[in-house]
């Protein structure tokens, strides 16, 4: 029965390969959806977050999170695997967050408690800091490696201690060791790993984490 429960990915099982699945591909078990969390849809309310063929699915109206709640983390890769449903989508990851209150928007979204990498359609635009792949509003990407809208991106997240390392379909965009950018050095060192709704139709699959102090424990 262990063997069937790892082989259809349960959200928060380890993965053969040592990775722990945030996503089952068929449930929102273990994430909860955070600012607008409904919309209407042929006149009829309907939630912004659904699955559908094995992806987390963003309807993309209004503006909050969808964050994986069953607890923090400190050091980690991130792994997501995205791709943008239509134009113009704005959309983001974050990690090393808190829970988002909508009345207090400034002090808890990812991007200025913690982290936001941007994700919009702007495949080919020169980086600037609200490009994709920026650390949002602080530190621009080395270079823009989005795809374009319909095509699937991969993108890892490293943190170990105070460094950060982001991957965006195999491109190095960001290395740093944030004690060393004043914008950055009180950033906090743990805490939950989110998605954004940020008016955008966005597709998510492949949600995992791989924790060093958990792969050392299981050797």
């Amino acid at each position: 029965m262990w063997i069937v429960l790892l082989a259809i990915g349960l959200a928060g099982v380890a993965a053969d390969d040592g990775a722990t699945r945030l996503f089952d591909g068929a449930t929102l078990d273990g994430w909860v959806a955070e600012g607008a969390s409904e919309t209407v849809i042929d006149g009829v309310n309907a939630p912004v977050w659904v699955v559908e063929d094995g992806q987390i699915v963003c309807r993309g109206k209004g503006f909050g999170f969808l964050r994986y709640k069953e607890r923090e983390f400190d050091d980690f890769t991130f792994h997501v695997e995205f791709r943008m449903l239509a134009p113009k989508c704005n959309s983001g990851i974050g990690f090393r967050t808190t829970a988002f209150d909508p009345a207090d928007s400034r002090g808890t979204r990812p991007s200025f408690y913690s982290y936001e990498i941007q994700l919009i359609d702007d495949a080919g635009q020169p980086p600037n800091p609200h490009s994709s792949g920026s650390l949002y509003r602080y530190m621009a990407p080395r270079e823009n490696a989005m795809k374009p809208v319909g095509e699937w991106n991969t993108i890892e997240v490293t943190c170990q201690g105070s460094r950060v390392r982001v991957v965006l379909n195999g491109k190095t965009l960001h290395d740093i060791d944030q004690v060393q950018v004043d914008a950055l050095k009180t950033k906090p060192l743990r805490g939950y790993v989110c998605l954004q709704n940020h008016g955008g139709q966005i597709a998510f699959r492949s949600v995992e984490i791989r924790e060093p102090d958990r792969e050392t424990a299981t050797k």
